[in-house]
């Protein structure tokens, strides 16, 4: 069983930034692929980023490209998401995932909501 906890969350304006964190427990971190989700009310809960354990490579939805930037630091424990550039359409509860690749089980964070205002 791996606890994910999400901070960073909060307000901003349109233009601005905000960073979030996911910290997780044990001490097999790097082995967890680790993700960020977001649902909106009323949306489906769509994939935002993720990154490798080594965090050598990452990936990301189309929407957020070239403004969000996942990164991992493993001797922390800890996945980051840097969101620039912000847009209204970016509010939404935050989710953090870690996949644990050798038993296909998911694991969430309890999620950190992010409001974006014009």
């Amino acid at each position: 069983q791996v606890q994910l906890v999400e901070s960073g969350g909060g307000s901003a304006q349109a233009g601005g930034s905000l960073s979030l964190s996911c910290a997780a427990s044990g001490r097999t971190f790097s082995t967890y692929a680790m993700g960020w989700f977001r649902q909106a009310p009323g949306k489906e809960r769509e994939f935002v980023a993720s990154i490798t354990g080594s965090g050598g490579r990452t990936y990301y939805a189309s929407s957020v490209k070239g403004r969000f930037t996942i990164s991992r630091d493993n001797a922390k424990n800890t996945v980051y998401l840097q969101m620039n550039s912000l847009k209204p359409e970016d509010t939404a509860v935050y989710l953090c995932n870690a996949a644990e690749l050798w038993s296909a089980k998911n694991y969430w964070g309890q999620g950190t909501q992010v409001t974006v205002s014009s």
